[in-house]
């Protein structure tokens, strides 16, 4: 591949990768929390349509991020109120939130499938913009796509350094002692996933509103289930999470790249790429099973109410 390909191959990975680390990051934090939420894909799809709607609406693309993140805080709360109100299974909550999500975003999306909107446009940095390879890559991106850099280094200066990180990871490991210690646990959860909704809106207004302008049903093709994947795949660490996020992006487009390598294979065989990919991850997670619980939050998915 000459450096031009390259650099085109990075770039689309940057930008394949952001939803998926925007979701991530939500999801990670309230994984931490001990709040497992399996229905990031019905938050993204409800971001997206909202995002779309919003902006086709009122001409205002910052307003349609916002409306998009707030549809996924409102998805949250709807499953908030049933796992940690009503102390719902999460697993079971999750997968209707999904399904919940996908059904709406059809309904209410259906009379804006094929409309013309002009996306969030990319930015040209002075200077470093002209750095080969990497100027093109890191520094010719669409707004939110630093956006979501800025947010990882928060979340992960959030958990290294400060005092509240400190309570989510307590109250994600053993939330009765958190309890004892006079820590809100409830309250703590609540606002882990509202966050874990805001930053799958996110996700999915970046989908409808820079990745691909438009709006169409399941346009989310997935994602979701990768993002939660990846949550893993970083074994609950911050870091690993933006690694992981870009080694998925990559590997969603790559059906695009080797078509234009000219392989003889069926695109449609091409495009399972990424989920190929996710399957081989998980696969290779699960020959250490004893790895993973000893990385992940010990009250993951486990209900919990004060007075129990």
């Amino acid at each position: 591949m000459d450096i031009e390909l390259i650099t085109n191959v990075l770039f689309a990975m940057v930008r394949s990768g952001t939803p998926l680390l925007l979701v991530a990051l939500g999801e990670v934090v309230c994984e931490k929390s001990g709040v497992l939420n399996l229905g990031q894909e019905g938050m993204m799809l409800m971001g997206a349509v909202t995002g779309f709607i919003v902006s086709f609406s009122t001409g205002n693309l910052a307003l349609g991020v916002i409306a998009g993140m707030a549809a996924g805080i409102a998805m949250s709360v709807l499953f908030g109120a049933l796992a940690l109100g009503l102390r719902a299974n999460q697993v079971a909550t999750g997968l209707a939130l999904t399904i919940f999500g996908a059904g709406l975003s059809a309904f209410v999306g259906t009379a804006y499938v094929g409309k013309p909107l002009t996306g969030i446009e990319a930015l040209h940095i002075p200077l470093l913009a002209d750095i080969p390879v990497l100027g093109p890559v890191l520094f010719q991106q669409d707004p939110l796509v630093y956006i979501a850099l800025m947010i990882l280094a928060a979340v992960w200066l959030f958990f290294r350094f400060s005092r509240p990180g400190l309570m989510v990871k307590a109250i994600g490991e053993n939330p009765e002692s958190a309890t004892a210690l006079g820590l809100p646990v409830l309250t703590v959860r609540w606002l882990a996933v509202m966050f874990g909704g805001a930053m799958a809106g996110l996700g999915g207004a970046y989908l409808s509103l820079a990745y691909t302008p438009l709006w169409a049903e399941g346009m989310t093709a997935g994602r979701g289930w990768i993002a939660l994947s990846l949550v893993v795949f970083a074994s609950w660490r911050i870091g690993r999470v933006l690694l992981g996020a870009w080694l998925f992006g990559l590997a969603s487009i790559m059906h695009l790249v080797l078509q234009g390598m000219g392989w003889s294979i069926s695109s449609n065989l091409l495009a399972t790429l990424p989920y190929l990919a996710t399957i081989v991850v998980l696969v290779i997670l699960s020959s250490n099973a004893s790895r993973i619980r000893m990385m992940a939050p010990v009250s993951l998915g486990k209900p919990f109410h004060p007075s129990t």
